[in-house]
């Protein structure tokens, strides 16, 4: 991974990084997951990956985080690769405007969800590539560690078992698609999945290179074409619309990027054909995105010029 090609970036993050050390108040962790509750939220990392497997980053950029609803993206890919439009028939593509586990919605759109990013959404997505893979998790996790050529990256069974714990709310969306007839497989064998997708441990640096393949418009870091160019360009417009919650619009106004957020802190961010980014800072504002993340990524476009507008 050389650091040559592209000297900008470093430079430009660095100067990130110090902004985000001198700002007061970074949001509180996610506390309804212990392990997450834990997380120190002054940590901060940020990483900038090139299209060519250049990676630049500052802080704790190689420090590994839950990576929780950022995975969405990718089985979202995975899935998309496999099936094509047949997807959009289960699962919409337009914002929420609720929070992000409603089950009021999903009655009034008879078990639809309105699109892949929130819980019901990602279910569904997670239940199509089970039925296509036989295990969406192992998928997932095989695809992070090739593309981030990272071939320690793990679930943490701990994390696991948290959401599980508290996994009510997921078991009763699932039931209820179900009664749809929008879920495949066991309830009990999809939520197991889910939750050990969002269990996913990776640092900044793993995810940067890992959502390459989206400013690639959808080549793999092998060379092999993972998504259509449209297709990739789709993901692309959901993340934009649909990434970080009931604040996308917030988002699009002040980053201009695609990106998607979890509540480990985590937010990955795509310019196509240039580069994917990762920032992480585990303190979340009320709506679930993390503080410094969003900040962060907001000096990134206007430091850079780089935006999709």
């Amino acid at each position: 991974m050389s650091m040559s090609s592209s000297p900008a970036f470093l430079p430009v993050l660095e100067r990130i990084a110090d902004e985000i050390e001198r700002t007061p108040g970074r949001g509180r962790p996610a506390d309804y997951i212990p392990a997450l509750a834990a997380c120190d939220p002054r940590s901060f990392g940020m990483a900038v990956a090139e299209p060519d497997g250049t990676v630049h980053g500052v802080g704790d950029w190689r420090q590994p985080f839950s990576t929780q609803s950022i995975t969405k993206v990718f089985t979202l890919a995975l899935d998309l690769g496999r099936e094509g439009d047949e997807l959009w028939e289960h699962v919409g593509r337009e914002p929420s405007g609720n929070p992000f586990n409603s089950l009021v919605q999903l009655e009034y759109e008879n078990g639809i969800p309105r699109n892949p990013f929130i819980n019901a959404g990602a279910l569904v997505v997670t239940d199509r590539l089970q039925t296509r893979s036989g295990d969406a998790a192992g998928e997932l996790l095989a695809f992070l560690r090739a593309e981030s050529g990272n071939p320690g990256l793990d679930f943490d069974k701990g994390v696991a078992a948290s959401e599980s714990q508290h996994g009510d709310r997921n078991a009763a969306l699932a039931h209820f698609m179900a009664s749809y007839g929008n879920i495949d497989n066991d309830i009990p064998v999809l939520l197991d999945q889910y939750f050990r997708q969002c269990s996913v441990a990776a640092s900044c640096a793993d995810l940067a290179l890992a959502t390459t393949f989206l400013a690639r418009h959808g080549i793999r870091a092998d060379g092999s074409r993972l998504l259509t160019r449209s297709q990739a360009k789709q993901v692309n417009a959901v993340m934009l619309t649909c990434g970080t919650y009931d604040a996308a619009g917030d988002f699009a106004y002040r980053v201009g990027l695609p990106g998607k957020s979890g509540v480990g802190g985590g937010i990955i961010a795509v310019v196509p054909g240039r580069c994917a980014i990762c920032v992480w800072s585990p303190g979340l504002d009320e709506r679930g995105n993390s503080v410094a993340g969003v900040a962060a990524l907001d000096r990134f476009t206007t430091l850079t010029g780089l935006s999709v507008f």
